[in-house]
């Protein structure tokens, strides 16, 4: 979900826009924010609405109780209160979600000790949260809280290195612009045995794309759509390269970036920073414009001109061919569709991805029925070729004759084929010759990939791939599959599409 709504206003005075500029979170069944709001009121914790929809989105939980997103990225310039929203999130997983060990971590010790600061006046200002302490840690290196349920509240400065010592239920990761990847991959399999863990990263925008080059990539997998991530960011459209687009004198502007204005952070404040600051500066820490993201520019698949290439749904397919892919750790298949356009501009899709694999064998067979494919595409040499046995079961197979294939027939690539699909698919994207939908799964399989070599050329890497890159595959299949066909099938049977 993305979202923008332009800044309010009580009584002619303008004020911070609630919602941020974007705002993307999973699908919940239900959530715990309304009880982490009213604890953190209890406590004399009052929270903006702004704040308050943060935590609902943030807190929302699937139907089997566990949080909806695993992940949560809170993008604010400063002094605008996300303090606050983490001080909430904290009390709550310490007396309401069970939460065992809560880890709160920045990338200074001095930012760490006033977080603690204020969590511990939060709890020693309230008589009831006071009675719940056991023990508080003013000791060097072992600050934090100690509740009479046996939950722990740690507050430590991240180091260059591990981030192993920083695992909990839930870490906070404030400062997450000065994250590094070594902290990250240090931390996530650590997590991965909590029973529900969630991690929260809030920060200003990055300095730079190299210093900030790990939450640029969580600000990537949320504007593509990764499934677990919440995503708030009231940043301004832009880069800080170039901000000849960004009016930095506009007030309405300053409100529409800080949810806060005209509450904590002033209007008269602002403009002096506007003096003080250069442009860059006031466009990184107030407006939260970001650095340019060179991530995808010279990659196999530029980023940018793959997003620059997303069209809306074709009305209709009147030619079609499927493939398969599926993960090297089966754990996930997925089934793309190729269809031929106009000025030979094709349309990628994904019509299927799911968990699993025990499913596409009897979903080949209804497309098949369906649509009477030109070809139905399959790495001979990947994981999906374990399906061969069983598609031939239900008449997928091979043609009998390779110079004579029918409707529907498996196109079995071989490493040569799968190098060529690959660089095919690159060439056609950097010519514009090729559209997609934008969808979720397969910009995030875009983002993920990297390649193998094969022979003097390559192919996509499953095993490297930082993302479930089975729907890229598939649809480089498919696309493969419609054009090793498509000339010996030339009087193929064209179909109206229902999609």
């Amino acid at each position: 979900m993305t979202t923008s709504l332009q800044s309010g206003s009580l009584a002619g005075r303008l004020l911070g826009a609630r919602r941020p500029r974007i705002c993307n979170y999973p699908l919940y069944s239900s959530s715990a924010g309304s009880e982490a709001i009213e604890l953190a009121a209890s406590a004399g914790l009052l929270l903006d609405g702004w704040q308050g929809d943060i935590l609902t989105a943030a807190l929302g939980e699937r139907a089997d109780g566990t949080w909806s997103a695993f992940e949560v990225a809170m993008l604010i310039s400063r002094q605008n209160g996300k303090g606050s929203v983490l001080e909430a999130r904290a009390l709550a997983g310490l007396l309401l979600f069970d939460e065992r060990l809560i880890m709160w971590t920045a990338h200074e010790l001095k930012t760490a000790m006033e977080a603690f600061r204020r969590v511990e006046e939060l709890f020693m200002g309230s008589d009831d949260l006071r009675r719940r302490v056991k023990k508080v840690s003013h000791a060097n290196g072992d600050e934090g809280i100690e509740l009479r349920n046996g939950a722990r509240l740690r507050f430590v400065a991240r180091s260059k290195g591990s981030g192993r010592g920083f695992s909990g239920d839930f870490v906070v990761l404030d400062e997450a612009y000065a994250l590094t990847a070594e902290q990250i991959e240090a931390l996530m399999p650590t997590m991965s045995a909590r029973p529900n863990p969630q991690i929260w990263y809030a920060s200003s925008p990055p300095l730079d794309a190299e210093t900030g080059s790990q939450l640029m990539s969580v600000r990537r997998r949320a504007l593509a759509g990764a499934e677990r991530l919440a995503y708030f960011d009231w940043g301004a459209a832009g880069e800080l390269e170039d901000l000849s687009r960004l009016d930095l004198d506009d007030h309405q502007l300053w409100a529409q970036t800080n949810p806060a204005y005209g509450i904590r952070v002033s209007e008269e404040f602002i403009a002096m920073e506007r003096s003080a600051m250069s442009p860059a500066g006031f466009a990184r820490e107030r407006l939260g414009v970001w650095p340019q993201d060179d991530e995808g520019a010279g990659a196999v698949i530029d980023q940018k001109a793959w997003h620059a290439l997303s069209a809306p749904e074709p009305e209709s397919r009147t030619a079609v061919a499927f493939a398969v892919d599926v993960t090297p750790n089966r754990d996930h298949a997925a089934i793309g569709v190729f269809t031929p356009g106009p000025d030979d501009v094709g349309n990628l899709a994904i019509v299927e991805h799911r968990s699993g694999t025990d499913w596409v064998v009897a979903r080949l067979v209804e497309l098949k029925a369906q649509y009477n494919p030109i070809a139905i595409g399959i790495d001979g040499k990947g994981p999906a070729a374990s399906l061969l046995l069983d598609l031939d079961k239900v008449g997928i197979r091979p043609p009998e004759t390779p110079a004579k294939p029918k409707y529907g027939d498996l196109a079995v690539s071989n490493a040569q084929d799968m190098a060529a699909a690959c660089g095919q698919l690159v060439d056609a994207i950097r010519q514009g010759l090729v559209r997609h939908q934008g969808q979720p799964m397969l910009n995030l399989a875009v983002v993920g990939v990297k390649t193998r070599p094969l022979g003097d050329s390559w192919a996509w890497a499953r095993r490297t791939a930082t993302q479930d890159i089975s729907p890229l595959v598939a649809a480089t299949l498919a696309r493969w599959a419609y054009q090793v066909r498509a000339e010996v099938l030339a009087d193929y049977n064209v179909l109206e599409s229902v999609w």
